[in-house]
């Protein structure tokens, strides 16, 4: 069955303090084997664009069985699931060499640029287009929605500038991992690996615009939210292990 896989080499810009793969290096790495995915099956950027069609991401969930390092070797499978109306479910398996290091599930959402409203799968594809796509899941994930914050600290601002947006001209999603992330200290983060985490983009951020980031631990897990003027734009479903 189908897959896309290629290889990532892990450098000094690619992980953190702690010499670990940065989340939104991780996010990078994934979209770059998306897009790359798309172009092989024939609904790449070059393919859709000239259609004022576009492909975002909805939500990730990634799991991760231990720590990526700096000098690792990373592959990246990844393959496509049979569109559901406007639900577009994509993949992935992780590995340091022959070792699985993490499993990733992603929504991604096709839409029209002109107004950014979600399109039908029909929009684009024929049904003998899906014909063969590969049905194997690599996790069995389905709680999509992250609860909301009750009572939660706010943290920090953050305004989107230049280095921020995409050819979307919006906040790319995987800078969003990085402005997540920056709710914790450098301390908070020392002994800490992270075990799983899940991230809903709820509506797009432009240029300009005042993302304040809040948090609140509920369990095992930290929530955090940014929000623009208190409405909500992007969360965050984190959970650490101690190591």
């Amino acid at each position: 069955m189908y897959r896309h896989i290629k290889k990532y080499e892990l450098k000094y810009t690619d992980v953190d303090a702690y010499d670990n793969l940065k989340l939104s290096t991780l996010l990078s790495f994934m979209e770059e084997s998306s897009c790359l995915s798309a172009d092989e099956l024939g609904f790449g950027y070059k393919d859709i664009a000239p259609k004022n069609i576009g492909f975002i991401v909805v939500n990730y969930y990634v799991e991760l069985y231990k720590d990526i390092k700096l000098g690792n070797e990373l592959t990246v499978h990844t393959w496509p699931l049979k569109p559901k109306h406007i639900v577009f479910l994509r993949d992935y398996e992780l590995y340091c060499g022959n070792e699985k290091v993490g499993v990733a599930t992603a929504r991604w959402g096709m839409i029209d640029l002109k107004n950014f409203t979600l399109l039908p799968s029909v929009t684009f594809f024929s049904e003998s287009d899906l014909e063969g796509y590969n049905t194997e899941r690599s996790i069995d994930f389905n709680g999509w929605k992250i609860p909301r914050i009750a009572g939660g600290d706010k943290v920090y601002s953050k305004k989107v500038a230049y280095s921020d947006c995409d050819h979307y001209f919006h906040v790319n999603n995987t800078k969003y991992a990085d402005f997540l992330m920056d709710v914790f200290s450098l301390e908070d983060l020392e002994y800490k690996s992270v075990q799983s985490f899940q991230i809903t983009y709820n509506k797009q951020c432009l240029s300009g615009e005042v993302i304040d980031f809040s948090k609140k631990r509920e369990g095992d897990f930290w929530l955090i939210e940014g929000s623009v003027e208190n409405e909500l734009r992007v969360q965050m479903r984190i959970k650490f292990n101690a190591i």
